[in-house]
């Protein structure tokens, strides 16, 4: 896909993040590689009203070279490329129902959400609980890097989701799933429910891998 396609496809995602409330006023950022470096979401930009001429630019070695100034998760971002040379988009996002997760006292910080659902182990996987820093502290960077190499997708405590994928559509919906599931499990948690047996999440896995 040319850089034009793909700018577009970041500002018409973002537009359907944002009007069906998955992020909120300047929160969550979006990002695609490219060949000679990435696009990203600028800084304090809200996802809804995206303009694909003043996405940040940003060359091989990450440094700014055209549009808006790249959103300060920049480092977000980058953990995950460097550590997954099949990703080619990352999204970062402050929905409510993983936001939520991220503050219970009570989840397993190896896997935050149990296989509740089939799409879920296929789209998401193993979720695991990146310790809290505060936004923007470039200590999440390599925080997320030392678990970005097994995982396509993180849980930032008491802030958000990073999912990778290996389009930016897949990205989405990667994280869509991630949010749904997010809200499934909060609905079920104090229920007595049926996950998916280790069996069958063994299935799921080699069937369709992360």
């Amino acid at each position: 896909m040319s850089e034009t396609k793909l700018r577009e496809a970041i500002c018409r995602f973002g537009l359907s993040i944002f009007e069906r409330g998955l992020t909120f006023g300047s929160s969550g950022n979006i990002s695609v590689r490219l060949d000679d470096g990435w696009l990203m979401t600028p800084t304090g930009a809200t996802l809804g009203t995206l303009d694909p001429a003043r996405l940040a630019k940003l060359d091989r070695e990450g440094r700014h070279v055209s549009g808006d100034k790249p959103t300060k998760e920049t480092f977000l971002h980058q953990g995950m490329y460097k550590h997954r040379e099949d990703a080619t988009a990352v999204v970062h996002l402050h929905s409510t129902h993983s936001v939520a997760v991220s503050c219970l006292a009570d989840i397993d910080p190896e896997d935050c959400i149990p296989p509740i659902t089939a799409y879920y182990v296929m789209r998401v996987g193993q979720l695991p609980l990146v310790p809290y820093y505060r936004p923007g502290d470039p200590e999440l960077g390599p925080a997320v890097e030392k678990l970005a190499g097994r995982h396509h997708a993180v849980l930032l405590a008491n802030h958000g989701p990073v999912v990778a994928g290996t389009s930016l559509e897949n990205a989405v919906f990667a994280t869509e799933e991630l949010e749904e599931t997010a809200k499934l499990w909060l609905m079920l948690r104090r229920e007595n429910i049926r996950p998916l047996t280790p069996e069958q999440v063994a299935d799921l896995r080699a069937h369709f891998p992360n």
